[in-house]
């Protein structure tokens, strides 16, 4: 004997609504874990709570990065244009000039 089907609206109790959340992401990651190891899907599942807290999946054969740009190119949607990749290669440099002054500088205190 199967469920019977639930109507789809928002749930007005605080702490079902909590309750129902909490189980629908777990189970929805378990989804995306299983497609990905069962079928070797590339995904990423990104979840935003109400409260702004952040849950993901990413498959483990592959990164986010490459993942958004398969997308922007599949779609034809920029997402990741020029102005942002030379502000994270300019991070990158910084990064790596701070981890060589601190290194120079521990040198030097000896």
């Amino acid at each position: 004997m199967g469920r019977g089907k639930i109507e789809i609206k928002r749930i007005e109790n605080t702490s079902n609504r909590q309750v129902t959340y909490s189980k629908r992401k777990n189970g929805i990651l378990k989804k995306a874990k299983e497609i990905s190891v069962l079928c070797d899907a590339q995904l990423s599942l990104i979840i935003f709570g109400a409260s702004g807290k952040m849950h993901e999946y990413i498959s483990p054969s592959t990164t986010l990065i490459d993942i958004l740009d398969r997308y922007q190119r599949a779609s034809g949607k920029t997402i990741w244009d020029t102005k942002h990749e030379n502000l994270s290669n300019e991070i990158d440099r910084i990064k790596k000039e701070n981890d060589s002054m601190q290194i120079e500088l521990r040198h030097l205190k000896g």
